[in-house]
C-alpha cells in the first residue's frame, strides 16, 4: 500500500492509502477525490484523469506510453510532468507520491 497525496487546483489536499496494483486514478475515484473525472474508467481513452506528478517521483512513475501521450494531446495545460493517473500503477515505491490536479479535466 502507498500513501498518495492528491492536491486539488485550489490547494485542498487528500492523503489516501491506495492498494498496490490499483491505479492512481482508481485510488482517487474510490475515495471521491474531486477533480479526477475518469470518464473512460481507466481505459486510456480520454484525458479526464490528467495529473501533474511531483518532480521527485518522475523516475518512479516512468514515462508515458505512446497511447498515453496521444491521449494527453486532448488535455489542457499539459506540462512535462503530466500523466494520466489511470496509467500509473500503485506499488510500495510510490509511497509518498504527490500528484496535483489541473484546474479542469475538460
Amino acid at each position: 500500500m502507498a500513501k498518495i497525496k492528491y492536491i486539488e487546483f485550489d490547494g485542498r489536499e487528500h492523503e489516501i492509502e491506495v492498494k498496490n496494483g490499483l491505479s492512481v486514478m482508481e485510488g482517487a475515484v474510490r475515495h471521491n477525490v474531486p477533480g479526477i473525472d475518469a470518464d473512460c474508467g481507466g481505459a486510456c481513452a480520454c484525458a479526464t484523469c490528467h495529473v501533474y506528478v511531483d518532480e521527485g517521483f518522475l523516475d518512479v512513475t516512468g514515462r508515458p506510453s505512446a497511447m498515453e501521450e496521444s491521449m494527453l494531446d486532448f488535455a489542457e495545460n499539459v506540462q512535462p510532468n503530466s500523466r494520466l493517473s489511470c496509467q500509473i500503477r500503485v506499488s510500495d515505491d510510490l509511497d509518498g507520491l504527490i500528484v496535483r490536479l489541473p484546474e479542469n479535466q475538460h
